[in-house]
């Protein structure tokens, strides 16, 4: 897969030529967004290197030529990075199963007020709390290789009910699971889960090819939840240290009402049984 001529493509489609200083010159435009020859034009680069990266007949790209590109085409900075990750040919690795930490595990279990779990970079499911468990789904319940967030959010009908804006989260996953693409290309697990979702999800396909990237961030989610009722939630999302791979992941509310909510849900979960407690 030609994944920086695509992902070239892609955001050249969304440059307005207008505002990228290119006045309407009575031509048809046969596609949106720049024409080869106006981004060549702003990245200083001939029309043949543009039409030879997007085909993929150019492996090796400069960093000062990136570097124009990237402005060229108005990249944000999660799209930066992400076309400097393309633009390199990463090698295979073998990556063993990501393992928790017992500490981190104990950190988890030592926050009875705050929903939190640990992730892995393709948003596997690694570690969690009662709060979560009771907040999203028993993750217990669930055999391993579908503890996995943008799997869930997509294929689960009950996961995805939870979302007051689904169409919004589900395209933040799939940016980020894009972004993640870009730096692991030769994951063979991921590249299952982006298989799997393309085949089963129409929304997903689409979404996918549309190359949008994000990083992991800040961020606020309304849920419906039918034991709490409607919650507005911070998801903040912390890197460990230890674990590169791995994001802690914690739930707090935002204001009054989604604080009892979580209150009440957060009581409820002290009854869940011992068996229901995430696997050590």
């Amino acid at each position: 897969m030609n994944e920086l001529g695509e992902f070239l493509r892609t955001r050249r489609a969304a440059v307005d030529p207008q505002h990228a200083g290119f006045p309407d010159d009575g031509r048809t435009r046969r596609v949106p967004g720049l024409r080869r020859e106006e981004l060549a034009h702003l990245a200083h680069v001939s029309v043949d290197y543009v039409v030879r990266l997007e085909q993929g007949r150019t492996k090796r790209v400069s960093r000062t030529v990136l570097d124009a590109l990237a402005d060229a085409l108005q990249l944000a900075t999660d799209e930066r990075d992400y076309l400097f990750t393309v633009a390199d040919v990463a090698p295979a690795r073998q990556e063993a199963a990501p393992e928790v930490a017992a500490r981190l595990q104990q950190l988890l279990d030592g926050m009875p007020d705050i929903p939190a779990m640990v992730l892995h970079r393709r948003m596997d499911v690694l570690a969690w709390n009662r709060g979560a468990a009771a907040l999203l789904t028993d993750f217990e319940a669930l055999p391993a290789p579908r503890r996995n967030l943008i799997r869930l959010t997509f294929l689960d009908p009950a996961f995805r009910a939870l979302y007051g804006d689904w169409e919004r989260s589900a395209r933040e996953c799939v940016a980020v699971l894009r972004m993640e693409a870009g730096r692991t290309p030769h994951d063979p697990a991921l590249s299952s889960l982006v298989g799997e979702l393309s085949v089963r999800d129409q929304d997903f396909r689409t979404w996918w090819a549309s190359h949008q990237v994000r990083g992991p961030r800040q961020l606020v989610k309304t849920y419906h939840h039918p034991v709490a009722g409607e919650l507005t939630l911070d998801v903040q999302q912390f890197t460990v240290d230890t674990h590169p791979d791995q994001l802690l992941v914690a739930y707090t509310a935002t204001d009054d009402a989604s604080r009892e909510g979580l209150r009440f849900l957060l009581l409820s979960a002290q009854a869940l049984p011992s068996d229901h407690l995430p696997a050590r």
